[in-house]
């Protein structure tokens, strides 16, 4: 049998550590990581309970985690108060806020496509 030969298109994505798929799209692509990055699109600076909130079927362990990530990614930065008792809030970045117009145009592809995908 003969080796199966890839293409130059598909070569990029054998290319573990260059290819932009699994190294970048993979940083916010995860279920609560997007709707994270939503909810801080629409009311600027947020409260951790405020995210859960929105997120009720979040737990707080997954959503430190995820906001760890997104801080650590640079697409969210964390801002602590010097107040008794601390406050602590989330914003976009500048590189998170470039990001959402791509998101949105998903979110509203996702919209317009839910029925037919989700029959199948």
């Amino acid at each position: 049998m003969k080796p199966l030969q890839l293409d130059d298109n598909l070569k990029k994505y054998t290319r573990t550590s260059e290819c932009p798929i699994r190294n970048v799209i993979s940083r916010f692509s995860g279920k609560w990581s997007m709707l994270v990055l939503c909810v801080l699109a629409e009311n600027e600076a947020t409260r951790f309970n405020a995210i859960g909130k929105a997120l009720p079927d979040i737990s707080s362990k997954v959503l430190t985690d995820t906001l760890k990530n997104l801080e650590s990614d640079g697409l969210i930065v964390r801002r602590l108060y010097a107040e008794i008792p601390p406050r602590v809030e989330y914003s976009l970045s500048d590189t998170g806020r470039s990001l959402m117009p791509v998101i949105g145009q998903l979110i509203s592809w996702a919209i317009a496509n839910f029925d037919n995908i989700g029959r199948r």
